[in-house]
């Protein structure tokens, strides 16, 4: 089984860790439009339900998994967190 590794520079995220890597057991990468029209609590645990769009270039991409590190509400997206 090929093991994947999930970089990510955004260190307020529940999630990082060093090295800049991503502990998240799941991720949603959507497309920029997709992230600013549905709240927060649509995330990975809903990606079979979702209807895959195309972005066009990376920059019209973004990651739904974001959690602020330390937030008291790190439960919001039903995905298990590693601590």
């Amino acid at each position: 089984m090929n093991q994947q590794h999930i970089h990510c520079i955004v260190n307020d995220c529940h999630y990082w860790i060093q090295g800049n890597k991503c502990q998240a057991n799941e991720i949603l990468v959507s497309t920029d439009e997709f992230g600013s029209q549905h709240l927060d609590h649509i995330d990975a645990t809903m990606a079979k339900q979702l209807t895959p769009a195309t972005a066009g270039s990376c920059m019209a991409t973004c990651c739904k998994t974001y959690v602020a590190k330390g937030s008291k509400d790190i439960n919001a997206d039903s995905v298990k967190k590693m601590s």
